[in-house]
């Protein structure tokens, strides 16, 4: 591993942890009616997109971070669907 891949393992981790706050207030207030689920949605077909990328050039750090965002994105609409207000 050189200095590029921890470059992009370091970018990875600060993409992942971008939506972990706002799952982690969403989860405990139980409301989302300030998420746009437009947005939220452009996000998962994003990460889907930079998913097939990263899988095709065998890219790990897209595929890592890509994967927890794809995964905490589809939280966050589970939640805007779910906690009516």
């Amino acid at each position: 591993m050189n200095y590029i891949d921890l470059f992009g393992y370091f970018g990875s981790f600060l993409t992942c942890i971008t939506f972990v706050p706002q799952v982690y207030k969403t989860w405990q207030t139980k409301k989302a009616g300030d998420l746009s689920l437009t947005m939220m949605l452009i996000v998962v077909l994003s990460t889907i997109v930079w998913l097939v990328y990263g899988f095709s050039l065998m890219l790990w750090p897209v595929i890592v971070a890509n994967g927890i965002v794809f995964t905490l994105s589809l939280v966050l609409v589970y939640f805007k669907l779910t906690f009516k207000q």
